[in-house]
């Protein structure tokens, strides 16, 4: 069983990147089925007040912490986490376990040009076979059913979705029962972006000294000084109200 917190009003799975894809190859081999969600600072903080992602992220069956502050947070609540795991480094795992065991994913999300390149590099480095398909995040809510028709008619074990929160989150939690013939699916973020080329990851030690979010800042200060600087104080503020709530 897994060991679930919930702080911030957040549920959050204590679990190590090994645990984590040990559960998502047990799903795959015994046909069960995962809806899996990361949460950020950023993400916790926009749980506060919109009650539907906070109830897509809430309902998951994996939510992992993806970013160092929810690992710091968790610890200073007194409820720690192992470890933190990525989602693009859970990502980036599962393509390599589903070459490995001959599995297939669908890409679903970025723009046309991305998911492409995408495709091209997955298919040189691994093989073309263990994508089942793929398709851009740029469609209507009108064409959303026959999207999800399309994936779980192509055979795929495991669905990345690469589109910005909430959008994601409330896609995979509106559609998880019509996706129930897949064994994984997830939201990615950023990801198909990174893993294409377009942007650049931050450096491992940023990584590690949680200070990717700086990194990202660096590069477009004028898109994220609103999403970092403003949403990392409110986080903070959040921390320390239940840490030091009478009510606690």
């Amino acid at each position: 069983m897994i060991n679930r917190i919930h702080i911030l009003n957040t549920n959050i799975d204590n679990l190590s990147m090994t645990e984590t894809l040990r559960l998502v190859s047990d799903a795959i081999e015994k046909q069960k089925h995962i809806h899996h969600t990361v949460v950020n600072a950023g993400k916790i903080v926009a749980m506060q007040t919109d009650a539907t992602l906070r109830k897509s992220v809430n309902e998951a069956d994996i939510i992992n912490a993806d970013g160092q502050a929810v690992i710091w947070a968790a610890k200073l609540l007194n409820k720690p986490l192992k470890e933190r795991v990525a989602g693009i480094d859970l990502f980036e795992n599962l393509i390599a376990h589903a070459h490995k065991h001959k599995y297939k994913f669908y890409l679903l999300g970025a723009k046309q040009e991305v998911v492409e390149r995408l495709v091209a590099i997955i298919s040189e480095k691994y093989n073309p076979n263990i994508i089942a398909g793929y398709r851009n995040g740029y469609f209507t809510t009108a064409e959303e059913p026959q999207i999800v028709e399309e994936i779980t008619q192509s055979n795929a074990n495991m669905l990345f979705v690469a589109m910005s929160s909430p959008k994601k989150e409330i896609f995979l939690h509106q559609y998880r029962n019509q996706l129930q013939k897949l064994n994984f699916i997830m939201g990615v973020g950023g990801s198909f972006d990174v893993l294409a080329g377009k942007t650049k990851r931050a450096p491992l030690w940023m990584q590690k000294t949680g200070l990717e979010w700086f990194y990202r800042f660096i590069q477009e200060p004028k898109r994220m000084w609103k999403r970092y600087l403003i949403g990392n104080s409110k986080f903070i503020a959040l921390v320390f109200r239940e840490k030091f709530s009478k009510n606690k």
